[in-house]
């Protein structure tokens, strides 16, 4: 009888377990999305590429940002390319560079699902057209956990690189995501 009894309430024990329902939450909250850690670590990318680099003798002068590209094909960048040279920019104005929005003038060819790319043939030509001394370029690379962001800050005059920073972002959901290249439009 006891056993039976015991066998009962392990039953019952495990059907109320059962009914429970447990609510998972998959949506973020605002609270998370201003903490994103990728923001973090591409702002911080920035600071520590800027640390320390005196702006006394281009003061004024307009700084250019490329679009970030795949190093496999310099001629496409996914999202993420186009999402990390927004997120420069932004940075670099809040560091004080007086960073000159590309997307506003018409002389700078900007192709649709690209951005704008500056080759290195082009960087000089297009600097110029804007009174640039310097641009940020880079390249982000794919490997099986991490994909990789080089940035280099390119001394327009003579094509030198100034200042560079490497570091890399987990390929979580987000940036699975944006490394989706999409068709282009016909």
């Amino acid at each position: 009888m006891k056993m039976k009894l015991a066998l009962s309430a392990m039953a019952l024990a495990l059907l109320a377990g059962c009914s429970s329902t447990t609510i998972v939450r998959t949506e973020t909250t605002y609270e998370e999305a201003a903490a994103n850690k990728f923001v973090v670590a591409n702002r911080d990318a920035i600071n520590k590429l800027v640390a320390g680099f005196d702006l006394g003798p281009m003061g004024d002068t307009p700084v250019l940002v490329a679009t970030i590209v795949n190093v496999n094909d310099m001629r496409r960048s996914a999202p993420l390319g186009r999402t990390l040279s927004e997120q420069y920019a932004t940075h670099m104005v809040n560091a004080g560079f007086n960073v000159k929005e590309m997307k506003l003038r018409g002389d700078v060819f900007v192709k649709e699902e690209t951005g704008e790319l500056l080759l290195s043939r082009e960087i000089k030509e297009i600097a110029q057209s804007h009174r640039a001394n310097y641009v940020l370029v880079g390249t982000y690379s794919t490997a099986a956990s991490v994909t990789y962001v080089s940035l280099k800050f390119v001394r327009t005059e003579d094509s030198r690189i100034v200042r560079g920073y490497d570091y890399a972002l987990p390929n979580d959901k987000d940036i699975t995501k944006l490394l989706q290249v999409t068709a282009p439009k016909l």
